[in-house]
């Protein structure tokens, strides 16, 4: 009889130190400032600046570049962690990871070299640049090319809905580079380029402290060693990637979650409603339990997939799908909730539940709709 992996997982003592730090960083640095950047929706420099001295920025790299070499597992706790005060402030971390993987994954020695230490230590971010204006769930519309001349590719086209763009120092750009076959590559565009324009910025529902922007390319020329990966299998590329960093939409959904039910809890305990306080209520108790428990679900599921990850384990992809679905929908779910427990004072920026509310919306749609989501889980289930 074979024995079967059940996934479970085991957070090392050293990590639980390290994110004990990490809560202490949030707690007296990102909880003070999170309103704030809400309201200015102004891209945190000095939270960045902060999250490298404090390593947090090298959790997604290996010590070879500089980073801690510590796994999934403990990159999305972080992300957890940091979305708990502010979703902003935790995509800061999750771009990290999202706009590296595909040089950690697919890069030669030179690429690595020359981006992931500077992105460990937090000096340089990156953007991952895959969706466009009629190209979101369906990558294959893609009208984005580049063309070989030489030693270089000339890169012309429009992205979309691309976090980090206008402080990017380089962006992983997708293109197609076979028309007739609908091939695509993916490019190393750093930021300086001729030709490219990081363009206007989105006025959005929510993360409003993560700038998000519509880069443009207009003959854009990038050296030969910067295409990344195979050309021609762009992708495959784009998709393995998307396997893995769903987890942390999934990770920051928990966070959110989690953030909010806390928030309601104390809430709860201090508010006086017909002479006690409201969590003696069954209406709101019920609540209140509801939200733990669909939060405490949403974080087995996301800390099963980060071990499989780190395992190597077959089948990462339905359940990194699986954990994004779910843990999204549970922070929508949760954060109406918690506005409710707050009545009136949910819905006014005085408490950070509208905030959170507003956060969580997202989580359902970037890194893969959630209705993309049930497609690969479904995929994966007929086998």
């Amino acid at each position: 009889m074979t024995t079967m992996t059940t996934g479970v997982y085991e957070v090392p003592q050293e990590h639980r130190d390290f994110l004990e730090g990490i809560r202490a960083v949030v707690q007296g640095k990102v909880v003070p400032r999170a309103a704030e950047i809400d309201r200015k929706g102004e891209y945190p420099w000095d939270i960045r600046k902060i999250f490298g001295e404090a390593d947090i920025l090298a959790l997604p790299f290996a010590e070879e570049y500089g980073g801690t070499g510590t796994g999934t597992l403990m990159l999305q706790m972080a992300v957890e962690e940091i979305a708990k005060a502010s979703a902003s402030c935790a995509l800061i971390l999750m771009v990290q990871e999202l706009g590296t993987l595909p040089i950690q994954l697919f890069g030669t020695d030179e690429q690595k070299q020359r981006f992931l230490p500077r992105c460990a230590t937090g000096e340089w971010s990156a953007a991952f640049a895959l969706s466009e204006p009629e190209a979101g769930s369906d990558p294959s519309s893609m009208r984005t090319v580049a063309v070989r001349d030489g030693d270089e590719w000339v890169i012309n086209g429009q992205k979309n809905w691309i976090t980090n763009a206008s402080i990017a120092d380089f962006y992983v750009v997708f293109a197609k580079t076979d028309r007739e076959s609908g091939r695509m590559s993916a490019f190393i565009v750093e930021k300086d380029r001729p030709g490219f324009d990081p363009g206007p910025l989105e006025h959005k529902l929510g993360i409003k402290g993560s700038p998000t922007g519509q880069p443009s390319f207009t003959d854009v020329r990038v050296p030969a060693e910067n295409l990344l990966g195979v050309e021609g299998k762009g992708l495959s590329l784009a998709l393995t990637v998307l396997e893995r960093t769903r987890l942390g939409a999934a990770a920051q959904a928990v966070g959110i979650a989690q953030g909010a039910t806390d928030y309601a809890n104390q809430y709860a305990k201090e508010r006086i409603a017909f002479g006690k306080p409201i969590n003696q209520l069954q209406g709101i108790q019920f609540k209140l339990a509801d939200m733990e428990t669909k939060t405490a679900a949403a974080r087995e599921l996301l800390y099963k997939a980060c071990a499989m990850a780190d395992r190597g384990e077959p089948g990462l992809g339905k359940y990194t799908s699986m954990a994004k679905l779910f843990a999204s929908d549970v922070a929508m779910e949760v954060t109406v909730e918690a506005v409710q427990v707050l009545g009136g004072y949910g819905y006014v920026e005085d408490y950070p539940v509208e905030r959170m509310m507003r956060d969580a919306k997202i989580t359902q749609i970037y890194e893969g709709t959630n209705e993309i989501q049930r497609v690969v889980i479904a995929r994966a289930m007929a086998g």
